[in-house]
């Protein structure tokens, strides 16, 4: 059986074509025409030319920067927002005379993790995207739980949990609310602290590049950092208390995390014990065009 997956962004649509054992047979990327119905062309052509050169047909799931809405069916919350307001799946359908199934592209990358990367074989999937956002989705048992009202796994927009009092009222986020988890730990917000700490870099990558060389204003920034990341994940675990927790996005290549967040977690897990893992992804940015695959 054929699976491909579309990975939907602001700036290119990929495609990955897999077989039943998740070896990738084909895989294309093209640009991301900004307009809707150009959009759905550009999809329809790459399935078209995946099935062609394979000389098979398959299943297609789409992984998207935001939901489809369970209530009205129509996309809502994405970034590529000549998207929003329109029914992505059914369209898609029809212009491929198959069901097409979609999913935000954070669950998407859970999936992908949870079926065959980096959390294969566990139950319960908390799969985290902290890039120049932060975005995070949830597989159970390898499928999306997108919950009832189909956000589930949006805990970056909620507030960072036990804020210093420097910490309270000092951000806004793009969502209209302030003090959101996700104007703390992207890639921005720790660069954002660092710079409003005297430091001046363009990425958390050359942060922690910095603080190996020793420099006190990065090493300082960086356990900030770890200890607001170790706040926000201990608000899910003590919530869902997942089997495993999968880092993706470009913070996620920081190495330095790994060792130091398990001795941070505890302090604000209920109890004060906590071994749940968490890990680097597998796949690195394949994972989202992969889980797309995977919705199959």
């Amino acid at each position: 059986m054929l699976r491909m997956g579309v990975d939907l962004g602001g700036t290119k649509i990929e495609l990955v074509a897999l077989n039943e054992d998740g070896h990738e047979l084909f895989r294309k990327r093209i640009p991301t025409p900004r307009e809707y119905q150009a959009t759905l062309a550009a999809i329809e052509s790459l399935v078209v030319e995946a099935e062609t050169t394979l000389g098979m047909t398959g299943t297609v799931g789409v992984g998207i920067p935001g939901v489809i809405s369970p209530f009205s069916g129509l996309v809502k919350n994405a970034n590529s927002t000549w998207i929003n307001g329109h029914p992505l799946d059914v369209d898609l359908g029809q212009q491929l005379d198959r069901e097409v199934r979609v999913a935000n592209d954070a669950n998407c990358f859970a999936v992908s993790e949870a079926v065959d990367g980096a959390a294969a074989g566990k139950g319960m999937v908390f799969g985290v995207i902290i890039g120049t956002g932060c975005g995070a989705g949830l597989a159970i048992n390898g499928k999306v739980h997108g919950g009832n009202n189909g956000i589930g796994g949006e805990w970056g927009h909620n507030p960072l949990p036990w804020m210093t009092a420097d910490e309270f009222n000092s951000t806004q986020c793009f969502c209209g609310n302030q003090d959101c988890i996700e104007t703390f730990i992207s890639g921005t917000g720790f660069v954002r602290d660092y710079k409003a700490a005297g430091g001046d870099a363009p990425s958390g990558i050359e942060i922690a590049q910095r603080m190996a060389q020793g420099e006190t204003l990065a090493t300082a920034a960086f356990n900030r950092y770890i200890d607001r990341l170790a706040r926000a994940l201990a608000h899910v675990i003590n919530v869902l208390d997942p089997d495993v927790i999968v880092l993706g996005g470009g913070v996620s290549n920081i190495e330095a995390i790994y060792p130091l967040l398990p001795d941070v977690l505890p302090k604000y897990v209920l109890g004060g014990e906590c071994r749940t893992p968490v890990v680097q992804n597998m796949y690195g940015g394949s994972s989202g065009v992969r889980g797309a695959a995977w919705l199959w």
